[in-house]
């Protein structure tokens, strides 16, 4: 009898250890420390769901950032990302999180070295010809001037970041091509379109010299261009101004977000 008792107990203490286990499941461990650096794409501009707290920085709590954090429990998360930031930004005023122990660093820049803002207003206000001499000029920015200022900026992570996998994402395509669309000509939506693949061609570049990932979303935004029909992306805000030309909550979700976690 004794052993009977035995051999119960011990068989409810073995379902009671299995019954444990299934309803905990197994221990899921924390995502790396992550830190979000970066320009208005990085923010979340035209996302909406801002967080009040970030005043000019317009951060978004939608933007791909907060979609991943809220994915992957990292062990720690910080967002410096800005709107308007440009190299110089980052490595003066955005780089306070990072430390041996950052696993994850996500980043887009060179947009606005490049004079983003300004080309969109000269081809939205100009002529074609005004509008190609613009991005023509970005153009030659980009290939000549950012490289030099992209490789600081990488640099300055690096030493800060030792150890993290650094993403570096780039920019979408504003346009859809070989549509009819209410706006700007063909001419300057072919010459803005070039403007983004030259801007990606270098950043990329620069991001492996340095072995960063970088993170291509032209592909994610085929066809939710401007002009699709299915954007992602603000055409000409009135108010509030500074959504203009960015990507929407579903381009951060549907276009960056899967980007950036593919490659993180």
């Amino acid at each position: 009898m004794r052993r009977i008792k035995s051999l119960s107990a011990l068989a409810t203490l073995s379902l009671a250890l299995m019954f444990s286990l299934v309803m905990t499941g197994p221990a899921e461990a924390a995502g790396p420390a992550y830190v979000a650096l970066g320009d208005s794409y990085s923010a979340g501009n035209g996302a909406g769901n801002y967080d009040s707290s970030s005043g000019n920085c317009h951060r978004s709590f939608s933007a791909y950032p907060y979609l991943w954090k809220n994915a992957h429990a990292p062990s720690s998360f910080a967002d410096t990302s800005c709107s308007g930031a440009v190299t110089t930004d980052v490595t003066n005023g955005q780089l306070g999180p990072l430390n041996s122990a950052t696993g994850l660093v996500s980043l887009t820049i060179g947009g606005n070295d490049a004079g983003f803002s300004d080309v969109m207003t000269t081809c939205v206000a100009g002529s074609d010809t005004d509008c190609v001499n613009r991005v023509s000029q970005a153009e030659s920015y980009a290939q000549n001037t950012l490289p030099a200022r992209l490789d600081a900026t990488y640099n300055a992570i690096r030493a800060k970041a030792p150890n993290a996998k650094v993403v570096v994402l780039g920019y979408p395509r504003m346009y859809t091509l070989n549509v009819f669309c209410v706006g700007l000509s063909d001419t300057k939506h072919r010459k803005i379109d070039e403007a983004a693949d030259v801007l990606d061609n270098v950043i990329a570049a620069r991001a492996a010299a340095h072995g960063f990932v970088f993170g291509d979303v032209r592909g994610a935004f085929t066809g939710h261009e401007l002009c699709s029909g299915n954007g992602w992306l603000h055409s000409l805000v009135v108010s509030p101004s500074w959504e203009s030309y960015h990507p929407t909550a579903t381009g951060h979700s549907s276009g960056y977000y899967p980007v950036f976690n593919a490659n993180s």
